[in-house]
């Protein structure tokens, strides 16, 4: 059995201090997004995982809201960008401009100079724009005139879409979809926690969140992460998956390698805030949908029959057997 891990494997003692931090982080959030547990911490997961967030619902369930809960809870600064047909590159990522005063050039850096970028309807600018949005999204940093700028650490991207108005829109091309390391639906809340919205019952403001957690401790927490330990049965398992969607038919593309790693790296997360050191294949089913489902091009039969990659995506999990209980990619490390 192959330990997959860059140092000694994490205690369960451990794990549980860093659950603690999450979860205090969590009903941070949730405190300001009310009765959408899954979706936050989905979200905050996606955030120590050092990935972004493909956000798409119809207006007004919360995605902005869940943005800014986000940034306060991390103690960190949040931007908007309002994505619209004339947004320029520069306008997303700052511009160089010369200061009279001085005699030099001088770099006034744009919006995505945050801990969480909300880029709104992010398909309705044009693919040069979208463009630039995608190289900070995978550098961490942008180049203007040939200098390059590091983006503040911690870094999340949530852009949104407008899944019911999609007239005067670029679809995002694939190759930008798969840079999303999950795409959630916030969605209405219940009953219950929406009669409590319009109350205003227990509702506080995004920006009257009290920091829950920094960068440096949120660095500690993906450091351990990457302690987690993943059995080759559950490497295997991920692999299996992502071979059947490529040779699906009802699929013209199936999951990158890009995606298999995206997903070992995600499991590891999702084990850690639920206070286990070892991934389980239950992980990769988890997740399976939020990190996996969007980067999946459906054939042309399958998309006029109405089926979605989610659909196909269920279908592969169910065919595809996982470790059972007993096996050693299901108990690890206990």
């Amino acid at each position: 059995m192959t330990l997959h891990a860059p140092s000694a494997p994490l205690s369960t003692d451990e794990a549980a201090v860093h659950t603690d931090a999450f979860d205090a982080m969590a009903s941070n959030v949730e405190s300001a997004l009310l009765g959408k547990t899954e979706v936050v911490r989905l979200a905050l997961v996606a955030l120590l995982s050092q990935g972004h967030l493909l956000l798409e619902d119809v207006p007004g369930t919360g995605k902005t809201t869940l943005a800014r809960a986000i940034a306060s809870s991390v103690d960190g600064i949040w931007r908007r960008v309002q994505f619209t047909p004339d947004l320029l590159p520069s306008d997303v990522t700052g511009v160089t401009v010369f200061n009279q005063a001085t005699r030099e050039f001088e770099f006034h850096p744009g919006p995505v100079f945050a801990n969480v970028v909300i880029a709104d309807e992010i398909n309705r600018a044009s693919p040069k724009t979208q463009s630039a949005l995608l190289e900070v999204m995978e550098e961490g940093a942008v180049t203007v005139d040939g200098v390059r700028h590091t983006v503040p650490a911690p870094f999340l991207v949530v852009a949104t879409q407008n899944p019911v108005e999609m007239s005067g829109t670029y679809r995002l091309p694939e190759a930008q979809l798969d840079r999303f390391l999950m795409r959630l639906t916030v969605g209405y809340a219940d009953p219950a926690a929406e009669l409590a919205i319009i109350r205003g019952d227990r509702l506080v403001s995004p920006d009257a969140l009290p920091s829950s957690t920094d960068a440096a401790r949120m660095e500690q927490v993906r450091q351990a992460a990457r302690r987690v330990y993943v059995d080759d049965a559950v490497y295997e398992y991920v692999l299996r998956v992502a071979r059947s969607t490529r040779d699906h038919p009802a699929l013209s593309v199936g999951l990158s390698t890009r995606a298999t790693v995206a997903m070992a790296h995600t499991a590891r997360t999702l084990a850690l805030v639920s206070g286990r050191p070892y991934a389980t294949p239950e992980d990769v089913k988890t997740l399976a949908q939020p990190v996996w489902a969007h980067r999946l091009v459906l054939s042309p039969e399958a998309s006029v029959g109405g089926r979605t990659g989610v659909d196909v995506l269920a279908e592969i999990l169910s065919s595809t057997p996982a470790p059972q209980p007993g096996h050693p990619g299901a108990t690890a490390n206990r």
